[in-house]
C-alpha cells in the first residue's frame, strides 16, 4: 500500500511528464527523442521517469491517449449540441471546425499527432494511435452524424493539418493558396 498522498504525487508527476513529453515528442518525433530529453523537461531523473513508465514507447502511448482526450473535449466543448440544442450540420461542421483549429493553435499537438501516425512501427504506438482514431470517429460521427460526413471530416483535416503544419497561410505562391483555399 502506497503511503498516503504518493499516489496523487505520482499522478501530478505523469501529467507534468507526458505534458513534458508531448512538446518533446512534437519538436523531435519518437526516434529523435531521447529519454534524458525527456526526464530533463520534465524536471526528473531517469530513474524517475523509468519508475513511472517502463520504457520510452509506453511514455509515447500514454502521451497519444492524453491528446485523444484533449481532441475529445475540445470538439463536444465546442459543439453547438454542447447547449442542448439540436444544430443544423452546417453549424456542427463549423463549430467543430472551430474547435479543432483551437486545438491546434499552437501546433505543439498538430506535430505531435504527426510523429504518432509515423511511430505505428511501435506496438504500443500504433494501439494508442488506433485508439484514438477510434476515439476521434466516434466523436466526429456523434458531432455531424453520419460515416459520409466523418470521412468528409478527417480528409478535410488532413489537409487542415498540411496546411498549418506548413505555414501555406503565409506563402503567396499558387499552389499554397489552392492548398490553403484561399
Amino acid at each position: 500500500m502506497p503511503a498516503p498522498g504518493t499516489r496523487t504525487k505520482s499522478d501530478e508527476r505523469r501529467r507534468a511528464i507526458t505534458a513534458a513529453a508531448i512538446d518533446c515528442f512534437a519538436q523531435k518525433g519518437f526516434y529523435g527523442t531521447t529519454t534524458h530529453e525527456l526526464a530533463a523537461s520534465a524536471g526528473v531523473s531517469q530513474p524517475y521517469l523509468y519508475r513511472l513508465y517502463p520504457n520510452k514507447e509506453a511514455l509515447f502511448a500514454a502521451a497519444v491517449d492524453h491528446v485523444s482526450v484533449v481532441m475529445t473535449e475540445t470538439l463536444l466543448a465546442h459543439s453547438p449540441a454542447a447547449g442542448g440544442a439540436e444544430p443544423a450540420p452546417a453549424a456542427a461542421l463549423a463549430a467543430a471546425r472551430d474547435g479543432y483549429a483551437a486545438l491546434v493553435a499552437d501546433r505543439t499537438i498538430l506535430r505531435f499527432l504527426m510523429h504518432a501516425n509515423c511511430a505505428v512501427g511501435e506496438p504500443l504506438v500504433a494501439e494508442a494511435v488506433r485508439r484514438c482514431y477510434a476515439k476521434q470517429v466516434d466523436t466526429v460521427r456523434q458531432l455531424l452524424g453520419d460515416d459520409e460526413a466523418v470521412r468528409r471530416w478527417f480528409g478535410a483535416g488532413m489537409l487542415d493539418n498540411v496546411v498549418a503544419v506548413l505555414g501555406l497561410a503565409d506563402i503567396d505562391e499558387p499552389w499554397a493558396h489552392v492548398l490553403a483555399a484561399r
